[in-house]
């Protein structure tokens, strides 16, 4: 598991002004630096149900499939109802409430926390601007390496411009206070995040791009698991599958399993 701490910056995605654009289905909605430039955000389309260019991504999903930042929930809801295994997280209660509303299952939980079944996920997702997590791309490559299984697969969306920032931001809806929290993030168009990739090990495997949006595949080299690795891995089945919801519990099998 990687020693990256949990970035206190996340939680504010769990702050009003999310929450209240999710509640209405529509922005506005901005990530804010602190020199007033301003991203918006696509509530509109997160929730919606998975368009052309989402499917183009799920699609190429290997095995079980874990959704990291998993917003309100339409990639995992399009999986499930596909018959695909599947899990998102979210650090937003909103945002998990409302997937889970939709058919999609979901834990709030940060990508930096425990979570089930690490080391045997097939796929994981980081679609819609989630290289940012934690304002530290690389940092986060790494961690979603230990999520995986051995030659396990990334999905991820980069930047529909090249760009390599990592900034502190606020959520912004015109009617917050000023003072909201400040939190971490970052954009990485397509070269910056190969370059990140390749400093973790990663491979593309693939690369496209559908109604704009620019997306690659990644895959990490296959490892060979150790006697005492395997042993971990026994001694932690109950941990792994008490972290389950329990109308998820057995429904999730995992790669390896």
């Amino acid at each position: 598991m990687s020693t990256v701490l949990p970035p206190a910056g996340p939680a504010a995605w769990a702050t009003d002004p999310y929450a209240r654009a999710l509640s209405r289905g529509r922005g506005p909605l901005f990530l804010r630096r602190k020199d007033g430039w301003l991203l918006p955000l696509d509530v509109e389309r997160w929730c919606a149900e998975a368009d052309a260019a989402d499917l183009s991504a799920l699609r190429r999903s290997e095995g079980p499939v874990i959704d990291i930042g998993c917003g309100p929930g339409r990639l995992v809801a399009a999986l499930a109802a596909r018959g695909h295994r599947a899990l998102g997280i979210d650090v937003s209660e909103a945002a998990i409430g409302r997937t889970q509303r939709i058919g999609g299952p979901a834990l709030r939980r940060s990508v930096f926390e425990p979570l089930p079944g690490e080391g045997r996920w097939g796929t994981a997702l980081l679609i819609d601007g989630n290289i940012g997590i934690g304002g530290d791309p690389q940092a986060l490559l790494r961690r979603v390496g230990a999520v995986l299984a051995p030659g396990g697969l990334l999905i991820t969306e980069a930047a529909p411009h090249e760009v390599d920032e990592q900034v502190q931001v606020r959520l912004d809806d015109g009617r917050g206070p000023a003072g909201a929290p400040h939190f971490l993030w970052a954009r990485a168009g397509v070269s910056a995040l190969l370059g990140y990739a390749r400093a973790e090990d990663w491979e593309p495997v693939d690369q496209w791009e559908a109604d704009g949006r620019p997306f690659l595949a990644l895959r990490r080299a296959r490892t060979v698991r150790t006697i005492s690795q395997s042993a971990d891995t026994a001694n932690s089945a109950a941990v792994i599958s008490s972290q389950f919801p329990r109308n998820l519990s057995g429904d999730i099998p995992l790669a390896g399993s």
